[in-house]
């Protein structure tokens, strides 16, 4: 029951801040908001097991992923904030406004992934379920990561539409989320 109580408490702002790409299946929105929910959803089940055998190798696996996940997306961050315009000419409603660059970031971190914010929820997603690991946790790890997938796909069209032959380019010199891998 207190699973479900810090899920559905936790649910409420990702909820609020997802609510135009909920219902619009086209967007990259609505797939991320799964991804965050599947991320809620490990975070609620395995928060007990945050410092239990702080000095096994899962337990070091995962505070590797987690530390990478806030690097990462910090990094993310501050690059779009330093490189990326704000202002974009985009007809999509769906677009916050870090998202809504009207200059491609390829610098910094961007140099060697596209998607560094995704990449992030990638890494916290393994990094949550390494505390405890069961098998239906591990699915809802799995759909999270198709979930991201999806999200990087449908943002990648988007790109593509906006910034055309550049993001073309762009996409055959980066990986979408782990340098010299995926």
């Amino acid at each position: 029951m207190e699973r479900f109580i810090i899920f559905a408490a936790l649910s409420i702002p990702v909820i609020i801040i997802s609510w135009r790409t909920l219902f619009n299946l086209r967007s990259h929105g609505f797939y991320r908001f799964l991804s965050w929910e599947c991320i809620l959803w490990l975070f609620a089940s395995n928060y007990r097991y945050w410092f239990v055998d702080p000095f096994s190798v899962r337990q070091i696996f995962s505070w590797l992923f987690l530390i990478v996940s806030a690097y990462v997306v910090i990094a993310g961050v501050l690059q779009l904030k330093k490189r990326g315009r704000s202002g974009r000419d985009s007809r999509q409603k769906t677009l916050y406004r870090f998202e809504e660059t009207s200059l491609l970031v390829d610098t910094g971190i961007f140099k060697y992934i596209r998607h560094p914010l995704y990449s992030s929820l990638l890494f916290l997603t393994w990094g949550i379920l390494l505390k405890h690991i069961t098998l239906p946790l591990l699915l809802i790890s799995i759909f999270s990561s198709i979930f991201l997938i999806i999200t990087a796909l449908i943002d990648e069209k988007e790109c593509t539409d906006y910034f055309g032959e550049e993001y073309r380019l762009y996409m055959k010199r980066t990986r979408m989320f782990i340098p010299c891998l995926i």
